[in-house]
């Protein structure tokens, strides 16, 4: 019994070295003659990654305009957007102090008339000298950020006929 233990297990351990530390396999970009051509294969047609509808509709669907989302959109503009364009978004940040380009104040009448679709494509693919923020920025705080360059530009152009009637007369004093 125990010899025939000791023939098994001998016979077992000699059947181990089948090359498995250094098994044969293609490189990524190698040609491989099983699929006529490069052993990366195109994907199938119409398959869809998971998670693209997520973020397709996070990307195509505005918010609805909240003091929530606007209180989003100044902390995000305050990390990632008031060190080139300024607090007020005039342009005016520290990096502007420091040498480097003077970014377009978001005051200008061209970005004023811009919809709100180029401010998130500004943000998403970078423009000029600003480089993408897309894996920095999810697509909902874009928006937010959107929102809030939108607060900036009506404060900055607001009258006092645009303020309704109850909060005018807290401001000016008069009824």
């Amino acid at each position: 019994m125990r010899l025939a233990l000791t023939a098994v297990l001998a016979l077992s351990l000699t059947a181990c070295d089948q090359n498995m530390d250094v098994q044969p396999k293609y490189s990524e970009y190698s040609r491989a003659p099983l699929f006529r051509g490069s052993v990366l294969r195109p994907p199938p047609a119409n398959i869809v990654a998971r998670g693209d509808l997520e973020r397709e509709r996070a990307v195509t669907i505005k918010p609805t305009l909240s003091a929530e989302l606007l209180d989003r959109g100044r902390q995000r503009f305050s990390i990632f957007c008031s060190p080139c364009h300024g607090a007020g978004g005039d342009g005016d940040g520290i990096i502007v102090h420091r040498g480097m380009p003077h970014p377009t104040s978001y005051h200008v009448d061209r970005l004023v008339t811009a919809d709100d679709q180029h401010f998130f494509d500004v943000i998403t693919d970078g423009y000029g000298a600003m480089y993408s923020y897309a894996a920095r920025v999810p697509p909902g705080d874009r928006w937010a950020i959107v929102a809030y360059i939108r607060a900036l530009q009506l404060s900055r152009r607001a009258s006092i006929e645009d303020v309704p009637a109850d909060a005018r007369a807290k401001l000016t004093g008069r009824p």
